[in-house]
C-alpha cells in the first residue's frame, strides 16, 4: 500500500513524470502492466495559463488514466498556484511540483532544480500551491538531493523538506542525484534513506538508477521508503511493473516478454499514439520509444537500427510484420540492463 494523502494505492511503485515521453498512451501502456498510479509529463504553468496545444490535451479525460498526477515546474508561487487549480479542474488527481530539472534552459529561468538553492523561494511555492488547490486534492513535490554535493546544498535540501512538511504536502519524492551530476554517476541512495529516517512517518517515494524489478527491491530494501518512482527504466519496458510486483509477492521473476508479446504491446501503444495525433507525427513520436523497445527484442542490434530509420506508418508497419511477426518462432526475449543512451534521447523527470 502507497498512500498520497487520501489516495491509496495497492503497490508502491508508480510511473514518474518523463518529459518528452510519459504522455498518454505511455501512461496507459504502464496502467495495463500493472503501474497504478502515473503522472503526466512536466507542464511549464505558463503554457497552461495560455490557450494553446496543452489546453487541448488537457480537455480529454480518459477515464483509464486514472489516478493521474499532474506534475507543474514554474517560479512564481501565484502562476504555479494557478495553473496547478487548472490541473486539478481538467482531473488532476494529484498535483506534484517539480524542484527537480536538472535541463540548463530551465535552471537559468531559476526553475526547477534551481528552487534548491532559494529554499525561502521554494517554500512559497509550496504554501501557494497546497492552499490554492482544493484540500482533499493531494500536493507532491520532486526534489533532487540538492544542487551539488556541499553542505550548504545539503542544509538547503533539509531546509525545503522541513516546509514542504510543514505546509502538508502529501508525499516528497527525492531523486537520488544532485542537479550538476545530471543523469552522470550513480545515484546515492544513502542519502535517500537519511531522509527518509528523517522525515520518519512522511511519505518518501525514491528515485534514481531504477533500471529493472531487482532495482525496485534493491531501492524499497536499503532505503526504506514508502515507495519508487520509475522514470527512464520504464521507457519501451512497461514489463518492470509486472515484475517488480512479482519480486515483491515473493513470486519468482517472469520470464522476459516474448518477441510476440512485445510485437502485441507495441502495436497497441502505435494504436493509442495515432488516435492522438496525426499518422506522420505518430510515428515520428513513436519512433524514440520503438528504439527502447528493441533492446528486448533477441536480434535489438538490428531492430533497433529498423525503429531509427522509421519515418512514416507505413515504415512503422514494415518493421512489425518483419521482426515482430507472431507466427516465427523466435528466441527468448532479452532483459537488458542499463540503457546507455537516454540523456541523448532526451529523457529527463
Amino acid at each position: 500500500m502507497l498512500r498520497l494523502g487520501g489516495l491509496k494505492l495497492d503497490f508502491p511503485v508508480v510511473q514518474a513524470a518523463l518529459a518528452g515521453y510519459s504522455d498518454r498512451p505511455m501512461r496507459l501502456i504502464a496502467r495495463r502492466h500493472d503501474a497504478p498510479y502515473a503522472l503526466r509529463a512536466v507542464i511549464l504553468d505558463e503554457l497552461l495559463l495560455r490557450p494553446g496545444r496543452h489546453q487541448r490535451e488537457l480537455m480529454r479525460d480518459d477515464p483509464e488514466d486514472h489516478p493521474l498526477g499532474g506534475q507543474l515546474i514554474g517560479s512564481s508561487p501565484d502562476r504555479l498556484a494557478a495553473a496547478a487549480v487548472r490541473l486539478a479542474a481538467r482531473g488532476c488527481d494529484v498535483i506534484d511540483i517539480n524542484f527537480g530539472c536538472a535541463v540548463r534552459k530551465v535552471l537559468r529561468r531559476r526553475r526547477g532544480g534551481y528552487l534548491l538553492a532559494d529554499p525561502p523561494a521554494a517554500a512559497e511555492i509550496i504554501r501557494a500551491v497546497r492552499a490554492a488547490v482544493p484540500p482533499a486534492t493531494p500536493v507532491t513535490l520532486k526534489l533532487r538531493r540538492g544542487l551539488d554535493d556541499s553542505p550548504a546544498s545539503e542544509r538547503k535540501f533539509f531546509r525545503i523538506l522541513d516546509a514542504a512538511l510543514a505546509a502538508g504536502v502529501a508525499a516528497v519524492t527525492v531523486h537520488a542525484r544532485t542537479v550538476a551530476q545530471r543523469y552522470a554517476g550513480p545515484a546515492d541512495w544513502g542519502f535517500v534513506a537519511r531522509v527518509k529516517r528523517y522525515a520518519g512517518p512522511a511519505t518518501i517515494l525514491g528515485s534514481g538508477d531504477l533500471f529493472t524489478a531487482d532495482d525496485i527491491v534493491g531501492m524499497l530494501a536499503e532505503t526504506g521508503v514508502d515507495g519508487v518512482t520509475v522514470a527512464r527504466g520504464a521507457i519501451g519496458n512497461p514489463w518492470i511493473f509486472r515484475e517488480a510486483r512479482a519480486l515483491l509477492a515473493g513470486r519468482p521473476l517472469p520470464a522476459p516478454p516474448t518477441v510476440a508479446e512485445q510485437g502485441r504491446v507495441l502495436r497497441e501503444h502505435f494504436r493509442l499514439t495515432l488516435a492522438d495525433h496525426p499518422p506522420q507525427r505518430a510515428a515520428r513520436i513513436m519512433r524514440k520509444f520503438g528504439i527502447r523497445y528493441s533492446e528486448r527484442h533477441p536480434h535489438h542490434a538490428a531492430v533497433r537500427a529498423a525503429f531509427i530509420d522509421c519515418r512514416s506508418p507505413r515504415d512503422w508497419q514494415a518493421v512489425l510484420e518483419r521482426w515482430y511477426d507472431p507466427q516465427r518462432r523466435w528466441p527468448p526475449g532479452r532483459r537488458p540492463g542499463r540503457p546507455t543512451d537516454l540523456i541523448a534521447a532526451g529523457a529527463t523527470t
